[in-house]
């Protein structure tokens, strides 16, 4: 199953890189385009849970690091989301 990592850009400016072990992630998000807070957690959630359940059809348990990066890319946004103009930024997708 091949793997990837997306560089994010939150709302302060911090980059991060995240993980997905599938590229389904391609399918919910696009390099350079900014999201709003909130559709970019429901896309993020969407596109991990989709990842996770995919390793777990194929290996017979879900994709703890996909559950973890969704957990940190929530725990993330939580300073940002009392800002209705937040967004994050899609930066780039690293195979």
């Amino acid at each position: 199953m091949p793997e990837m990592r997306f560089i994010i850009a939150w709302p302060d400016g911090r980059k991060e890189t995240c993980y997905s072990p599938s590229l389904v992630i391609r399918d919910f998000l696009s390099e350079g385009q900014t999201y709003g807070l909130t559709d970019f957690l429901d896309r993020s959630r969407k596109a991990l849970t989709i990842a996770s359940d995919r390793v777990e059809a194929k290996y017979g348990y879900p994709c703890s690091r996909a559950l973890g990066q969704l957990a940190r890319i929530e725990q993330a946004a939580f300073p940002f989301v009392s800002d209705a103009d937040a967004t994050v930024r899609c930066e780039i997708f690293i195979l």
